[in-house]
């Protein structure tokens, strides 16, 4: 898959109702994972939203998940760019230039989902996530 650059916003609990609203203004299609569904079964947001997306047959691309207990949710300062695909050497690149003299907030590891993901914030305040698809066995 091509490497795609699009806004992630974090939601205060409401990600679905606020993926479904998105879903109607741009049309395409909705994709919602919650948090029980990658191993938090029991916890208290097993039904939250871990991963929404809207893909639009027009290219654009929106995505959106409910802030994780303990991670602080501030209104203003609840978006991010995400950078996601397989190219695994292009990623890092950028997950490189972008983190350096930057403040990385989640380091590039692998996740529960499988696939490598970290998050920093660039030298200039903008907050990132990148996403390297793991190639399905």
């Amino acid at each position: 898959m091509p490497t795609r650059l699009n806004p992630y916003i974090s939601f205060d609990g409401n990600a679905r109702e606020a993926m479904e609203f998105y879903e109607g203004v741009f049309g395409g299609t909705l994709s919602l994972n919650t948090f029980g569904e990658y191993g938090a079964a029991d916890a208290p947001e097993a039904d939250k939203i871990m991963h929404g997306m809207v893909e639009t047959g027009t290219g654009m691309t929106l995505m959106g998940a409910d802030t994780p207990p303990g991670m602080p949710y501030n209104p203003g300062d609840n978006m991010a760019v995400s950078l996601s695909g397989d190219d695994a050497g292009e990623l890092r690149g950028y997950w490189e230039k972008l983190s350096e003299a930057g403040n990385v907030t989640m380091p590039l590891e692998k996740q529960m989902w499988g696939d490598e993901f970290g998050m920093c914030v660039d030298r200039f305040g903008v907050a990132w996530m990148v996403n390297i698809a793991q190639a399905e066995s």
